[in-house]
């Protein structure tokens, strides 16, 4: 197939790029920029006229709730909510039933994505088995089955021998280990901000110590080991303080932040909402906005969905019994789009958190549209209003702190390696 994307804004990032510019694919491949190479004849011509053409957008973090969870949402119901929302590819959580900390899960998992051919499906392998924190699992042979990354999803390992272990087999073999920094015991029976909001709720509170004690720890092990460290799903300004002596002082370590922690803080819970029960919880008022601009300035490196499904039994209960967790596949692009409006962002640099700089996180080549490389495109209207609802959504899980607002960008088209498999409905 041969597509010309004509019309467009092309904002690029990777290639410091933002200007109307023609965009032609061949073969699954950019084939040129601009004006089409010699003999090319489109099979199909895409009017991107008055709309934005960007690489397709990159989440760090989708639970995608296969294999085992299926009640939840499935494999083809959430890549399917992935390329509706502009997101071509997606790292997934090991935290499904069973872990991912065996390669014929891995393998059964890349192959049935690879089967639907919508979004690329990147797996995180379980950095112990079971995520019991006990014994390590063998990283290499996942390693060799699929998995990008060695993680813990959000459990914490609470002996630091085995963590220190981990990270040593990582650093030897070059593999990234991703944490979600929290002290088990700290944060033990906890389920929102240890602040005035859940002492005013009667809520048993989350310290932000919890955050940062683990963060030192991490940091410590990792400058010790030498392993490839990124942090995920930093809460608290206190924390990114941490990140930021450790880059100080030399050591490279990466980090990222959930989309709702942007927009979200303790006081949205209200009335003991439960679409705002999170991990990590939601903070503070001035954690959030000390989030919001360590991302703008690239203090923090990428930005996430944290998508987690949730049905409704588990979460239409009262606030402290309900699951954490929210569906976010869908509400990456306009979320972020309403952060830059806020912040008064070139949309260039919001663009980048979820293209060039997820994909340098995840250590793939991806996140650009170079000539030569593959053809994942995301086209949207960045004014064109999105009002969130149960029905509008296509992800399984329709629990979101977001349904009845309206926020702005509008994915017209979702290109994967060349073919289109995302077009908006037409409206009338």
């Amino acid at each position: 197939m041969k597509i010309h994307i004509k019309g467009g804004r092309l904002i690029d990032p990777a290639q410091d790029i933002d200007a109307p510019t023609d965009v032609f694919i061949a073969a699954g491949k950019v084939v040129a920029l601009g004006a089409a190479p010699d003999g090319f004849h489109a099979n199909r011509v895409i009017d991107a006229s008055g709309l934005v053409v960007a690489p397709g957008l990159i989440d760090l973090c989708a639970r995608l709730r296969e294999p085992g969870l299926e009640y939840r949402a499935t494999l083809e119901s959430e890549v399917a909510a992935a390329v509706a929302g502009g997101v071509t590819s997606l790292a997934c959580p090991p935290d499904t039933d069973p872990v991912l900390d065996e390669p014929g899960l891995v393998e059964m998992l890349k192959h049935r994505a690879r089967m639907l051919n919508l979004a690329h499906v990147y797996p995180h392998g379980a950095l112990t088995a079971g995520l019991k924190g006990e014994r390590l699992t063998e990283m290499g042979e996942l390693h060799d089955a699929g998995c990008i990354a060695f993680s813990q999803a959000n459990v914490p390992v609470a002996d630091t021998q085995v963590l220190f272990r981990a990270m040593q087999y990582a650093a030897t073999f070059g593999y990234t280990v991703w944490l979600q920094p929290t002290d088990m015991h700290l944060a033990a029976g906890g389920v929102a901000h240890e602040g005035e909001v859940a002492a005013r709720l009667g809520l048993t509170g989350i310290p932000v110590l919890a955050e940062t004690l683990a963060i030192g720890q991490m940091l410590q092990l990792a400058r010790a080991t030498g392993c490839k460290l990124h942090l995920a799903r930093i809460s608290s300004r206190a924390g990114l303080m941490l990140i930021d002596q450790a880059r100080l002082d030399g050591m490279q370590v990466s980090c990222d932040v959930a989309i709702h922690a942007l927009h979200l803080c303790d006081v949205d819970i209200g009335y003991f909402d439960p679409q705002c029960r999170t991990v990590p919880p939601l903070r503070a008022q001035f954690d959030r906005e000390a989030l919001r601009a360590a991302l703008a300035d690239g203090r923090i490196d990428a930005l996430c969905s944290d998508h987690t499904p949730v049905d409704d039994d588990a979460k239409q209960v009262p606030f402290a019994e309900a699951e954490p967790g929210t569906t976010g596949l869908e509400l990456l692009l306009p979320l972020t789009l309403a952060w830059a409006r806020e912040m008064r962002l070139p949309l260039k640099v919001a663009l980048a958190r979820i293209t060039a700089d997820a994909a340098r996180v995840l250590g793939l080549n991806a996140g650009h549209l170079r000539v030569g490389g593959a053809a994942d495109v995301c086209i949207f209207d960045p004014e064109a209003p999105v009002r969130i609802s149960r029905e509008s959504l296509r992800s399984q899980g329709k629990n979101t702190p977001y349904l009845g607002r309206e926020l702005p960008g509008r994915v017209s088209a979702t290109l994967v390696s060349g073919q289109v498999v995302y077009e908006a409905p037409v409206r009338h």
